[in-house]
């Protein structure tokens, strides 16, 4: 009997031993396969292997949203965005049903096997806080990337949400006119509740607010537009529908984009009421001088040709006392600086008096009137109306007045010239120890391609003409306007003026250049042009938003080529503080025209 009882003990003791040593040895592996990506590491909550598989499913569904799909043609609308949704949601649910069924499975193992791994889930832990202190720039890298990710495919919750509205809005025109029937109201219901969803938002993150409630409406827009899809199942009138919205919204942009060049050609070319009333009042002030008090200071210098000679060809006043303010202000010996300023009659009377009420300290400067320089007006007077042009700037003597600087200052051998509308940021006055190399003409070339200041003689020269095709290599360097350094003494001996005159005649009776003075410098100046560090003139302020700050920043001249001048309403903002802070709008004939910053 004992013996009996001692094996049936032992019997009972074996299968109690088999039944909790073999389910541990069994489901050891499982354990870790749940807690671990790899062999050996040890996860301390289930919720971190949810986390873990929603980020490579969203990862995933990342990749492939921004892998470039063809689409088939004629396709009017992408549905790709709901059904991507309901993918993750779907994901999300068989994991969250997977992770509650391993937990159930786990939680009678765990209190089995805690005391024995109690050690080991320090040690992994410890382990897993140095592994991700190690790998966190890679995640912030990441992270970086993810959003750098999602800002490049931003608005897209909007652009669907205008799409939704637009083939709404085909769908009604297919229904017949004053028709009241259900599908109609609630297209239209529909339409307003998308519009009022939209309101004023302008991109996707506007509508972080009110996000849930934009997709709602928007799932609500698509099962219309399905119902309206079976109604009107023929794809050639949608097909021919859009394509009539697509011709009428290209031709409503051609019409707006002239009406836009139109007014800022317009803009460019008119005088701004604020700078008319400003030349009135000082035009009127000159007048009451008396002829002593108009004389300005220091005009024994004006020949002397060890002195840094600059000269300005302009009638806006602002824009010459920029100039000059700017170029004073940077220059390291003021004291040697003269400043030429030919303007016309109507205009010397005003910049005259701006500078008897503003005196330069140091500088000198000098003011003439164009109609004063007698032998312009007689010698060459007939050749400054040869071009034609609807511009009248190209036509204007003051514009092409820079083509007589040695028989405007005959006393002088080097001179700067400089637009007036470029602002002055560096000292200058190591231009004048410029080795010339023999050439007449310093400038900044422009024939780099890419860049937006990036010209071609063909783009303003006719090579197709034999004479042009001949003497002239289509492949030259081209150079700017702008900022120049003329060497007057090398001009008189190679008598470039009398070639400008040449071409200017030549161009009057064919089609060889288009108006303006830089085709025709380009010719006059051919071979005779040395070309000057990029650094010393900036191009494209006048037109080129996208001018790099770093290059503006280190150029010593900037220049608002183009129509938006920075004295204009037009001109591009960002760039206007270079000018203005060279404008004193404190100045009482500012105040009382109403010119602010």
């Amino acid at each position: 009997m004992k013996k009996f009882h001692r094996c049936t003990r032992i019997f009972i003791l074996s299968l109690l031993f088999i039944s909790v040593c073999v389910p541990i040895c069994f489901l050891s592996h499982r354990i870790k396969s749940v807690h671990s990506d790899e062999p050996g590491e040890f996860v301390e909550d289930l919720s971190i292997i949810k986390h873990r598989t929603e980020a490579h499913i969203v990862s995933a569904l990342e990749e492939e949203e921004s892998e470039d799909v063809k689409e088939p043609l004629m396709v009017v609308y992408k549905d790709d965005k709901f059904s991507s949704d309901s993918l993750i949601e779907s994901n999300r649910t068989y994991v969250s049903e997977n992770t509650e069924n391993a937990t159930l499975g786990e939680s009678g193992i765990m209190q089995n096997v805690e005391e024995e791994n109690q050690h080991s889930q320090h040690e992994e832990v410890v382990r897993n806080s140095k592994k991700n202190a190690q790998s966190e720039p890679k995640r912030v890298q990441h992270d970086q990337s993810r959003i750098s990710h999602s800002q490049k495919t931003s608005d897209v919750k909007l652009k669907e949400m205008k799409d939704q509205i637009i083939r709404a809005k085909v769908y009604l025109s297919f229904s017949p006119q004053g028709s009241k029937s259900h599908i109609v109201k609630e297209i239209k219901m529909r339409i307003k509740d998308l519009e009022r969803a939209m309101g004023e938002v302008t991109k996707d993150s506007d509508l972080s607010r009110s996000l849930f409630r934009a997709v709602q409406k928007m799932k609500a827009m698509e099962a219309t537009l399905l119902k309206a899809s079976h109604m009107f199942p023929e794809c050639t009138p949608m097909v021919k529908k859009l394509r009539a919205m697509t011709d009428s919204a290209e031709e409503q942009l051609r019409t707006h984009k002239n009406q836009v060049a139109f007014l800022e050609e317009l803009a460019g070319r008119t005088t701004p009421k604020g700078l008319h009333c400003f030349s009135m009042r000082l035009t009127a002030e000159y007048f009451a001088l008396m002829p002593e008090e108009r004389e300005f200071p220091n005009q024994h210098k004006l020949h002397n040709p060890d002195l840094y000679h600059f000269a300005v060809f302009s009638d806006n006043i602002l824009a010459c006392s920029v100039v000059v303010n700017s170029t004073i202000s940077s220059a390291k010996d003021p004291e040697k600086i003269v400043f030429h300023i030919v303007t016309d009659s109507v205009s010397l009377p005003a910049i005259s008096m701006w500078f008897l009420l503003n005196p330069l300290v140091k500088a000198t400067i000098h003011i003439q009137s164009i109609d004063n320089i007698k032998w312009l007006s007689t010698k060459y007077d007939a050749n400054l109306q040869k071009q034609e042009s609807l511009d009248p700037r190209y036509a204007s003597a003051l514009n092409h007045l820079r083509f007589y600087l040695p028989d405007i200052f005959p006393l002088l051998d080097k001179l700067v010239f400089l637009d007036h509308d470029v602002v002055v940021q560096r000292d200058l006055s190591a231009l004048w120890r410029i080795n010339m190399k023999g050439k007449v003409n310093g400038a900044v070339q422009t024939c780099k391609q890419g860049e937006p200041s990036f010209r071609r003689m063909d783009a303003f020269i006719n090579f197709t003409d034999p004479m042009m095709a001949k003497r002239f290599d289509v492949e030259t360097c081209t150079w700017a306007f702008g900022m120049n350094l003329f060497d007057l003494k090398a001009w008189r001996q190679r008598n470039l003026t009398a070639v400008y005159h040449k071409y200017l005649q030549l161009g009057s009776k064919k089609p060889l250049l288009k108006a303006g003075t830089l085709p025709i410098g380009w010719i006059t100046f051919y071979k005779h042009t040395v070309a000057l560090d990029r650094s010393w003139h900036v191009l494209g302020l006048g037109y080129d938003s996208g001018v790099p700050r770093g290059n503006i920043e280190q150029a010593a001249v900037i220049h608002y080529d183009g129509k938006m001048k920075p004295w204009l309403d037009i001109g591009v903002e960002k760039y206007k503080p270079y000018w203005r802070k060279h404008v004193n709008y404190e100045q009482p004939h500012l105040q009382q025209c109403n010119i602010h910053s």
